[in-house]
């Protein structure tokens, strides 16, 4: 029998692509990572989210463990989202997530217990064509994740389930009310994960100790158009 590591965050999702491996027949372990504290972020509650998904593992009847990686994720996400932003460009965390953690960190953790295949809650569908493995969108094109997967090397390709590929959003609420899960009804997470007040600019003041002073705006000739309020607001 094959084995497969689910990767659960706690949302709806990932708890049905838990659900949908073990039906499929597959050995299923349920994990969750510890990527972050809190202590950057303020007016926050601690996430029930791991604990949540403790209890749909329970539910489906598969093992749970969670691994602790926030000095990985702290190097290999937070850090370079900083550095990002106080170079004047635009990060995407979930795109450098996928890449380090999700299916970086992530695989080596599966060789290490020898494990087959990582599952993932990801509305995106992997097909095998002219000997190569090929990335495309969900069919539910509204929930389409497949470009913050862009990085996958055919080897992680040839090793991932995507069990909600060719679902929409709508079945997989219903899947998870009528198997009794407790995240059916939860609601999708919209913010930057590390940053649930979506306050970035706060999150990396507090995570650097740096102010970003007020500056101006000028054209080629060194005219002064206007002014700003600090280089990583733009």
């Amino acid at each position: 029998m094959k084995r497969a590591m689910i990767g659960m965050s706690g949302g709806v999702d990932s708890s049905v692509a838990a659900y949908l491996t073990k039906q499929m027949g597959y050995d299923c372990i349920g994990m969750t990572m510890q990527l972050y504290d809190h202590e950057y972020s303020i007016n926050h509650t601690p996430s029930n989210d791991t604990e949540d998904a403790r209890m749909v593992a329970d539910k489906i009847g598969i093992p749970f463990q969670v691994f602790k990686l926030q000095n990985e994720f702290r190097s290999c996400v937070i850090d370079r989202f900083i550095r990002t932003y106080e170079d004047g460009a635009t990060p995407n965390p979930c795109i450098d997530c996928n890449k380090y953690m999700k299916f970086g960190k992530v695989f080596e953790i599966m060789d290490e217990l020898g494990i087959d295949y990582v599952v993932t809650g990801h509305y995106a569908q992997i097909e095998f064509s002219d000997g190569r493995y090929c990335l495309k969108k969900g069919l539910d094109h509204s929930k389409d994740q497949s470009y913050f997967l862009y990085n996958l090397t055919q080897d992680q390709l040839a090793r991932t389930l995507f069990p909600l590929g060719s679902m929409s959003k709508a079945e997989v609420r219903e899947i998870a009310e009528k198997q009794g899960l407790v995240t059916a009804r939860k609601r999708d997470s919209q913010n930057i994960c590390f940053v649930p007040d979506g306050d970035y600019v706060g999150f990396i003041e507090r995570c650097t100790g740096k102010s970003f002073p007020d500056g101006n705006f000028v054209d080629k000739n060194d005219k002064v158009l206007g002014t700003h309020k600090g280089l990583i607001r733009y």
